[in-house]
């Protein structure tokens, strides 16, 4: 979750497996969109002396469709080089790293960024830029939190861009949802009942690595416009990321190494959270991370009529009787997943992409960032939150949960009720890892492994 295990394939492949997408007006700098794509995850931060780091033979994308068509307009590009420095040691580092450059780093890690328009070749912005290294402790990477400006490069055209380890800024009770359903704060009206407690986050201590890009807002419009009108449809983009491998590998035996062919193939997707994770159901998972957006009608059944919508009346009896009782699609799931809200639904507001289904992260870049933002974005008044695009501290798994208990029905069925219940779900966890920064990349700086203790098991 948010999509760190969301399909059994994936699952397999962690370092091709996108973990969360983020998209925002900047807040620091509003006339530009961050994007973030989040790899690898559940990273436990003392996993040497093979630590986490990025393919080399994994492409990395982050698309913007602005046409309403679901076909991505623009694209960025990133390729990855690893290097060993000394062979002959197994050491990650051989001294301290003071610095990204420093020789004592020895398998460090450079890449490339490309940007592709539809219908043209891509174009390399820069190649070389240099990866952090992982946060392994105070001894091998000394205050660590200086990489992060190290690792922060300019491109060309007003962009700038960062790839490299972060603390996980998405939060979730992995551990309490998974046990069929349980909710910490609401378990005494489960219906396997316990005492209610407060929510655990299951990413605390654990890192992500992360692709960030900020760019210009007219780097990723229709004809390049400046939006300002939050009414037009040329205000609004879709962004989703994919990681590719080429389609045959065969294992070289003498140099155990693979030799890969063929074009790439897309073999991990990620636009909405928890689109794949719980909506798609398990024999499709596998399937969705393959197709691209402009084939999501054949899974908008799953949309329209949610399974978690039929198990909450269940697991939580006599709490959801109004959503027990609501037999109409899913209108509302429908618009706000797969086509964008529509204008006359929340008013002032729209981030509507056409009639195209699509899981599609829809941002209108003509909304600013608030100025006392709420972590239930839309739901809570804020219209600068997810589903308008989705920032770092929202909290979708509350705004998610809401929606599908039935809070956002009335916006399109003004007959309908919402159980009282339905606009106080969450599951009582909040970010517990590093905390944000205020400026590019925002994400926190990674966990150490010599500052990490081990959790302690439970029977």
């Amino acid at each position: 979750m948010s999509s760190h295990r969301e399909a059994p394939e994936i699952s397999k492949d962690p370092v091709a497996d996108n973990a969360d997408v983020y998209a925002f007006v900047s807040p620091d700098d509003p006339s530009t969109v961050t994007l973030v794509a989040n790899f690898i995850p559940l990273q436990n931060p003392m996993g040497g002396p093979n630590f986490f780091e990025f393919g080399d033979d994994v492409l990395y994308e982050i698309h913007i469709c602005n046409k309403g068509d679901a076909v991505p307009d623009v694209s960025y590009q990133f390729r990855f080089k690893t290097t060993v420095r000394n062979p002959d040691t197994f050491l990650y580092n051989t001294g301290p790293i003071t610095h990204i450059t420093d020789s004592t780093f020895n398998r460090p890690q450079t890449y490339a960024v490309g940007r592709k328009e539809r219908g043209r070749a891509t174009h390399i912005l820069k190649a070389g830029l240099t990866v952090p290294p992982v946060n392994v402790g105070p001894r091998s990477t000394p205050n660590y939190a200086h990489f992060t400006d190290e690792a922060v490069h300019s491109l060309p055209g007003g962009r700038k861009v960062f790839a490299g380890q972060r603390a996980d800024a998405f939060f979730a009770d992995l551990g309490s949802i998974f046990d069929l359903g349980t909710l910490r704060p609401f378990e005494n009206l489960h219906l396997i009942p316990s005492a209610a407690a407060a929510g655990v986050n299951g990413l605390q201590g654990l890192n992500v690595h992360t692709i960030a890009i900020q760019v210009p807002k007219t780097d990723l419009t229709r004809n390049g416009i400046n939006p300002t009108d939050v009414m037009a449809a040329t205000s609004v983009i879709g962004v989703y990321s994919t990681a590719s491998r080429q389609k045959s590998r065969t294992w070289d035996n003498q140099k155990g190494t693979w030799h890969l062919n063929g074009p790439f193939q897309a073999v991990s997707r990620l636009g909405n959270p928890l689109f794949n994770e719980v909506i798609v159901p398990m024999s499709e998972k596998d399937r969705w991370n393959s197709v691209p957006p402009t084939k999501d009608n054949q899974f908008a059944q799953y949309v329209t009529k949610p399974e978690l919508a039929g198990l909450l009346p269940v697991l939580y009896p006599g709490v959801f009787p109004h959503l027990a009782a609501y037999t109409k699609p899913r209108a509302d799931l429908a618009a706000i997943l797969l086509t964008g809200i529509p204008s006359g639904v929340v008013p002032g507001f729209q981030n509507y992409t056409g009639s195209t289904q699509a899981d599609l992260l829809r941002l209108n870049l003509a909304v600013p960032p608030s100025s006392s933002p709420s972590p239930y974005g839309i739901l809570g008044g804020d219209l600068a939150g997810f589903p308008n695009g989705r920032r770092l501290a929202d909290d979708v798994v509350a705004i998610e949960l809401r929606a599908v208990a039935g809070s956002t029905i009335p916006l399109v069925d003004p007959s309908y009720t919402p159980d009282g219940a339905a606009s106080l779900l969450k599951d009582g966890t909040s970010n517990t890892n590093s905390a944000l920064l205020d400026s590019f990349p925002y994400l926190g700086t990674p966990a150490g492994g010599y500052q990490s203790k081990p959790g302690t098991p439970a029977a």
